[in-house]
């Protein structure tokens, strides 16, 4: 096949075009290496992937890149805690609409598109009350995060509930700029499949992480952010009480599913939860990394709070299984390929402190009382 992946350069899209080089697919990457992410093209794209430089906003870009390409995968996006609002919506969301427009006017070869979606647009995910049942939670009132009271209590009898994993057929309540963005690429692109008869899946991606992480951007990828503070002797940083869950998946499972799901039609229109189906606490994450450095750091908890954080999240993974596909990699083995990659990258900066200061003062990071 003669695929098109945009963000090919970056962390989840450049182990893709790997795999589909590896399998015997034609790649074409439409990267615009944005910094913090990327100081110029990185050491690993593939001599054997056609590289175009260009930005997804860009009419001329998007239509230079779509020549003669049969599937998409359109992974690039704004992320992250730094950006304003107005980004998110240029690169994510009317982005998506313009070269969905761009294909329909003019490039009747393409016969798939898959966009990267975001575990994000849940929100604060799904609960379970002993007494009430199962519910899906409104944000966390900012007036219980600032008095330190993180856990989700039950609407109807004030109870503290149970988290529970989060399947595509429940309730979607994106809560950020971010995830209203990603919201948006993914009814676009399934809307359009419909619309247009071609086969598309959205990707609700839960954190990855591996080799080529960013270690340059201090708003994205909690894994290297804790892992380039603790190599330079600080301790990680860790919101909240710490006992927030999520799913961490590790990239090169990610890529796997990537492909599964383009070789395959079973997941064809659907939106499908891309993850490990396993909880792990970011003070459990901390503190595996720091013992896998061999550094005795404490996590540092502060008592802070980001507003626009959810309190637990993790993957029903259910579908996915059910098409045939399911992560292999679990945490221990993955943290360690990732810090096998980290330990060859030379001298690690640690940029998070200064970011950190930003995040602060425009009111991304506050203190409880």
């Amino acid at each position: 096949m003669k695929v098109l992946v945009t963000g090919g350069a970056g962390f989840i899209g450049s182990h893709t075009t790997d795999l589909l080089l590896e399998r015997g697919h034609k790649v074409k990457i439409l990267d615009s290496l944005a910094q913090p992410t990327h100081k110029g093209p990185p050491c690993y794209l593939p001599q054997e992937a056609e590289f175009i430089k260009g930005d997804v906003r860009s009419e001329d870009d998007l239509r230079r890149a779509l020549e003669d390409t049969e599937v998409v995968f359109h992974l690039a996006a704004a992320g992250g805690y730094g950006l304003e609002s107005k980004e998110y919506l240029e690169v994510n969301t009317l982005a998506t609409a313009q070269m969905l427009e761009i294909i329909a006017e003019g490039f009747p070869g393409v016969e798939k598109i898959i966009v990267a979606s975001s575990v994000a647009v849940y929100g604060e995910g799904k609960y379970r009350c002993p007494d009430d049942g199962e519910f899906y939670p409104e944000p966390r009132g900012l007036e219980e995060l600032a008095k330190g009271e993180w856990e989700m209590k039950c609407p109807e009898c004030g109870g503290e509930a149970e988290p529970q994993p989060v399947s595509e057929e429940g309730k979607v309540s994106p809560a950020s700029p971010y995830a209203l963005s990603k919201y948006d690429q993914e009814r676009l692109v399934l809307n359009f499949g419909r619309e247009q008869k071609i086969p598309t899946v959205a990707l609700r991606y839960f954190l990855t992480y591996g080799p080529r992480q960013s270690l340059l951007n201090p708003y994205t990828g909690v894994t290297s952010i804790f892992a380039t503070r603790i190599i330079n002797g600080l301790p990680p940083v860790v919101y909240e009480d710490g006992r927030q869950k999520r799913d961490f998946i590790f990239v090169e499972d990610v890529a796997e599913a990537n492909l599964y799901v383009m070789e395959s039609d079973s997941l064809d229109g659907q939106a499908v939860n891309i993850g490990s189906g396993r909880a792990t606490s970011i003070l459990d994450l901390a503190l595996a990394l720091a013992q896998a450095l061999g550094k005795k750091i404490t996590p540092e908890l502060r008592g802070e709070y980001r507003p626009f954080d959810v309190r637990h999240i993790f993957a029903d993974t259910t579908k996915l299984e059910a098409a045939g596909f399911q992560a292999k990699t679990g945490l221990e083995q993955g943290l360690g390929k990732f810090l096998d990659w980290l330990a060859r990258q030379g001298e690690i900066k640690e940029y998070f402190t200064e970011a950190e200061k930003a995040m602060r003062k425009k009111g991304i990071i506050q203190q409880a009382k």
